[in-house]
């Protein structure tokens, strides 16, 4: 197992939970009609969520962009969380899983993401345990792996950061928003009796 089998392993995994996603957004309705104050309320919820996504996971990819699996990183973010990335990532799907209007599809789109990072991370610690030994078995020991123990901030004076796999991290964060357009047109084609609604949640 090396990096790049277990990066191949989250894209494949990633890519069943969006399909899955998907098919939820499609024939999903909601108690709060679209227009509704509260359906509004959740989408715009949502929208904050997904920001909070692209800007964590921008800033965490500062820390680690270039590194991962070669040097152990514990600084910034990761000194309070050993995956920041992935923790963004689930924020993000609670957003996008928002965007229905379904505070109970947000929090499944979030649990879903939860349960796809959780196979991922398992994955990655046992490499990473090969690679790091002692150093990353404390690291473990000390640090959660997906809520933050803020109390346990450490940061470096000055960073070496690589741009292009910055703005390449920012890109794929912004894909999360794509839920906004997507989840619009599947209320549209709902109203339009195109597709039919096989749940009704709040």
């Amino acid at each position: 197992m090396n990096i790049t089998k277990v990066q191949t392993i989250r894209k494949i995994v990633l890519f069943v939970a969006l399909v899955l996603g998907g098919f939820v957004f499609a024939v999903t309705d909601t108690v709060y009609p679209s227009g509704h104050w509260a359906h509004e309320l959740i989408e715009w919820a949502g929208i904050v969520l997904i920001m909070i996504c692209v800007m964590g996971r921008t800033w965490s990819s500062l820390y680690i962009a270039g590194r991962k699996g070669e040097k152990l990183v514990t600084d910034g973010p990761y000194s309070v969380c050993r995956n920041p990335l992935y923790a963004f990532s689930i924020v993000g799907a609670a957003g996008m899983g928002a965007q229905t209007g379904s505070i109970v599809v947000g929090l499944i789109c979030g649990i879903i993401a939860w349960i796809v990072f959780f196979v991922v991370v398992a994955q990655e610690e046992k490499l990473l345990l090969v690679v790091h030994g002692k150093a990353y078995r404390d690291y473990l020991r000390r640090v959660p792996r997906f809520f933050p123990k803020w109390w346990l901030w450490k940061d470096v004076q000055t960073l070496t950061i690589l741009p292009s796999r910055i703005v390449r991290t920012f890109g794929d964060a912004l894909l999360f928003l794509l839920a906004v357009p997507i989840a619009e047109g599947f209320e549209y084609l709902q109203e339009s009796g195109v597709i039919p609604v096989l749940m009704t949640l709040l």
